[in-house]
């Protein structure tokens, strides 16, 4: 068994009476915060330190915001002393390869694309789930690819069958289909996880200005 035990609580900043809301609050703090695509110039090493930390957050708010993982969880936490409990990521990952079934049959909250099998969640899915509202039109604001693919070759096809007036009817067809596909081939976490590293900071700034506020945007 692992020395230390993850104190999700203090990962999240946020007392041991929280409510989900609050919990989901804190998480779309911290993991603007710890988000590593945020650090444009960091080293290697400070990338893989945010990442950590990143995961260790949507951990955190895993196991939190469902009530049954928290209730095994908060077992667990009491019977920890204070100085056994640390908000260091390492910790965390103890914490899921030691129960790795801890919560296999935890009922989930359907808010997360969460693991099965006590396998740790997927931290980038975590985050695209709770900022689904806020990231998909950032994400399709950065990456119209599609849309504009099915322009060309709709405009093409169009030019080609009836000239100028085809091209307008194929790209605006191309154009449509090319949204359809924007919006349902592919989830957030996947378009936003394909852009450059400066879409994904301006797409995390933005975010941060929205949630945090305008003066916690400024991260870089």
């Amino acid at each position: 068994m692992a020395s230390t035990f993850p104190d999700y609580y203090a990962l999240l900043d946020i007392p041991k009476t929280a409510t989900v809301e609050e919990i989901r609050q804190a998480y779309k703090r911290e993991s603007l915060r710890t988000h590593p695509d945020r650090l444009a110039k960091a080293t290697s090493e400070e990338k893989k330190a945010a990442t950590e930390r990143f995961q260790a957050v949507a951990d955190a708010y895993y196991v939190l915001s469902d009530p049954l993982r928290r209730a095994e969880y908060d077992n667990l936490y009491s019977s920890r002393s204070q100085r056994d409990r640390t908000n260091e990521p390492k910790a965390s990952a103890n914490f899921f390869s030691t129960f790795s079934n801890m919560f296999g049959a935890g009922g989930g909250t359907g808010e997360t694309n969460g693991p099965t099998d006590g396998d740790r969640p997927d931290a980038d899915n975590v985050f695209a789930d709770v900022f689904e509202e806020l990231l998909r039109p950032e994400v399709q604001r950065h990456a119209p690819w599609w849309s504009w693919t099915g322009a060309v070759c709709g405009g093409g096809l169009g030019f080609i069958l009836a000239n100028v007036p085809g091209l307008m009817v194929g790209a605006y067809a191309g154009n449509r289909l090319g949204a359809i596909r924007d919006a349902k081939g592919k989830s957030v976490a996947a378009v936003f996880s394909e852009l450059g590293g400066n879409q994904k900071a301006e797409i995390l700034r933005a975010l941060a200005a929205k949630v945090l506020g305008t003066a916690a945007s400024a991260m870089g």
